[in-house]
């Protein structure tokens, strides 16, 4: 995301939780102390949201300063320390819980992306995204998978064509897959994607020559055919494998020679990280 962006999502995030006007803080705090806290990982993960957490603490405490100790994107092991704090103690304290609903969103898609980026290791299949993002944040989910090694699918629905069964089925019967590639190749230059639900449909797309291929609801055994099929066809085209596709068979997929597997479990059903904050007391 870039910093304008970030500054406007942190703005909204205090005004909901309504951070300035913390009573329970602002009752007992005294406005000038000051107070040292650490950000820490109470499970291993992968870390993501330190320039959230930055500019929440910065926005409540213009002089607040933010050492980063685990880099975005990298793994923290369970009780480590990722972030240091240094503000007033009234900032730490009304900014603790937006800044770590933050890091447990963030780093729970992180994390569950790098899973499964391991499990495919060594097969050169690449883990992409979905566009099963929640509504305004899909540029910071998507950067969370980015953390967690993965690759990001379309942005939207201009970035690249991508024909579904429902397309096909509002579209006049006679159109078939590799008629309705063509008649959108004929109106855009956009990379083209087209879902399959069978080899038959997968042959006929192959002659249409799509940019990528979509195997939807395919299992393993079916996707090892579909790539044979392909590399006697036209080895150029991409094959993309989605839906039923968990931690414990991606390997398969990954196995049977697909080149990327998308997944809309990376954002829409990531456990959130157990992530604390611990505050020293400093009288100063």
């Amino acid at each position: 995301m870039n910093t304008a962006a970030i500054h406007s999502l942190v703005r909204q995030a205090l005004r909901e939780d309504r951070a300035a006007q913390d009573i329970t803080t602002l009752s007992l705090i005294p406005a000038r102390q000051f107070a040292s806290a650490r950000i820490i990982y109470r499970q291993e993960g992968t870390v993501c949201g330190h320039r959230l957490a930055r500019e929440i603490f910065r926005k409540l405490d213009p002089g607040a300063r933010y050492k980063t100790l685990v880099k975005d994107g990298e793994e923290a092991a369970k009780g480590s320390a990722v972030a240091l704090i240094r503000a007033k103690t009234r900032a730490v304290l009304s900014g603790e819980r937006t800044a770590l609903n933050f890091f447990g969103r963030l780093g729970g898609i992180a994390t569950h992306t790098h899973r499964f980026v391991k499990a495919v290791s060594g097969t050169g299949c690449a883990i992409l995204d979905t566009r099963k993002t929640t509504p305004t944040l899909r540029d910071l989910e998507r950067y969370a998978v980015r953390c967690g090694g993965g690759q990001n699918h379309r942005f939207d629905l201009q970035e690249m064509v991508m024909i579904k069964d429902n397309h096909r089925t509002a579209c006049r019967p006679e159109v078939d897959i590799a008629g309705a590639i063509r008649i959108v190749r004929a109106k855009s230059r956009r990379r083209i994607v087209a879902e399959v639900d069978d080899l038959e449909e997968l042959a006929a797309a192959l002659l249409a020559a799509p940019d990528i291929i979509l195997l939807d609801n395919m299992r393993p055994a079916m996707v090892g055919q579909a790539v044979a099929i392909r590399n006697r066809l036209n080895k150029s085209i991409q094959l993309e494998a989605s839906g039923g596709i968990t931690l414990r068979n991606v390997a398969h997929y990954a196995q049977a020679g697909v080149d990327r597997i998308s997944l809309g479990a990376l954002t829409h059903s990531a456990p959130a990280v157990d992530v604390s904050l611990e505050l020293d007391y400093d009288p100063k």
